[in-house]
């Protein structure tokens, strides 16, 4: 059975990291390790995490030395790992019990490094413990395969349902940008050509915490959409701008649907 190596950013997360985390500890391929760093909290999250650690020994927190955001918190985990496959998981959001069993058969039968599924998109209230969330929830669905190209004018990766093969590509950090650091991560992983391959089944459940419309927030990820582009991706100016046209036209049609 493949070592799954789980990947968890935490900052000030009391509220909903007990849900995310018992979402791992009970999922049905239970060889993995739950790689948690907190970010310097000061709401008692690490606290709640040493009491997890103690009752299994699969939760594996550490403190980071200093704050340093969700892409730093997420590389000193990635550096700690031991697994076949690394997967991520941010501290509010949840896995369906066999997400992990079935992601990692899908990724077995098929030819790409990185896999993705659908994911039930939910309001930031929901408390992760009902039952009836299920036919509530509206189903982001995950694309069947995604290149490189339409990656660059949409993330097409709920970054709770990644997954990649570190037998394959090794370890692959995240650069520390302060924003859209897992979309540079799953660029820089397809650049060489590699595809993502995307699995409909919906197997995680996202939390969507909306301030502003949402037009809005995607527009204010154009200047971080160009930093990657430029200074990561090296695209040259007109392809960058291509680009970032695409992406912007791409969101504000998504934001009427």
């Amino acid at each position: 059975m493949p070592l799954v190596s789980v990947v968890m950013p935490v900052f000030n997360s009391a509220a909903t990291l007990g849900a995310a985390v018992r979402s791992v500890l009970t999922q049905t391929h239970s060889d993995l390790e739950l790689l948690i760093t907190d970010d310097q909290s000061s709401d008692g999250s690490i606290d709640l995490l040493r009491e997890f650690a103690k009752q299994d020994e699969r939760v594996l927190p550490e403190s980071a030395p200093q704050r340093g955001g969700a892409g730093r918190a997420r590389n000193l985990a990635m550096e700690r790992a031991r697994g076949d496959y690394i997967a991520f998981l941010d501290s509010d959001d949840m896995w369906l019990p066999e997400k992990t069993e079935k992601q990692l058969a899908f990724a077995a039968e098929g030819d790409a490094p990185l896999t993705f599924t659908s994911y039930f998109k939910m309001d930031a209230d929901y408390d992760g413990e009902s039952t009836d969330w299920v036919p509530n929830g509206r189903v982001i669905r995950a694309r069947e395969r995604v290149d490189y190209r339409a990656m660059l004018i949409q993330d097409h990766i709920g970054a709770l349902t990644a997954m990649y093969d570190r037998n394959i590509l090794g370890t692959r950090l995240m650069p520390e940008m302060r924003k859209r650091q897992d979309y540079a991560l799953w660029l820089s992983i397809m650049r060489g050509g590699a595809d993502a391959r995307g699995l409909a089944e919906p197997l995680a459940v996202y939390r969507a915490h909306q301030a502003g419309s949402l037009s809005s927030n995607k527009l204010s990820l154009v200047p971080y959409n160009w930093e990657l582009y430029r200074e990561h991706e090296h695209l040259s100016v007109p392809r960058a701008t291509r680009a970032l046209a695409g992406a912007v036209w791409q969101s504000l049609r998504n934001s009427r649907i």
